[in-house]
């Protein structure tokens, strides 16, 4: 059944030239990323192995420069198809993030929503020294830490953890190596 778009005013309502003025400097622990980036994603199962494949990540401004949004897809828009194999642990990705700082914790709130993986998630995400570290919970009861790293204008790194022991031991479950492509 062919669909037909239909035309609506929310990309125009939503996006966001830039951060909001009165908290710009806060803003930008995220904002640093916005613009467009390819990315190596390994995948690590418990049994040892390691598995790779490609995504693409974009970041941008939202709700009048108060939040960032991004899209993190594995595989690319490109790569995906029917027969695509679906990566160990991490499945295929097409989710989307919220961040927002809230100035009462002095940190963000990150809620990150993937219905083609059925993933679902909370944390609260602050900068630790030159990294930002996102902390919360699985459905488990398990400790999630998801991290970024490595921080350039060109590059990051970030990685998903998890812990079931109360933190005590942290196992890698996934690492992304993101390339910006554009701003």
């Amino acid at each position: 059944m062919l669909r037909l778009r239909r035309t609506s005013s929310l990309a125009a309502v939503l996006a966001a030239d830039g951060p909001a003025a009165e908290q710009a400097q806060k803003l930008n622990l995220y904002g640093q990323f916005v613009g467009d980036w390819e990315a190596d994603v390994f995948t690590y199962p418990p049994d040892g192995s390691r598995h790779q494949g490609q995504g693409e990540i974009h970041f941008d401004w939202i709700l009048e420069g108060r939040a960032i949004q991004d899209v993190w897809m594995i595989p690319r828009r490109a790569d995906r198809r029917a027969e695509v194999a679906v990566l160990p642990v991490a499945g295929n990705w097409y989710g989307t993030t919220i961040r927002a700082y809230d100035p009462t914790l002095d940190a963000w709130r990150i809620f990150w929503i993937d219905p083609a993986t059925n993933s679902y998630r909370q944390q609260i995400g602050h900068s630790q020294g030159a990294n930002i570290v996102q902390e919360g919970t699985t459905d488990s009861g398990g400790l999630s830490r998801w991290s970024f790293t490595d921080i350039t204008p060109q590059s990051f790194r970030w990685t998903a953890e998890g812990s079931m022991d109360h933190g005590v031991s942290w196992r890698l479950f996934v690492a992304v190596f993101a390339r910006r492509t554009s701003p």
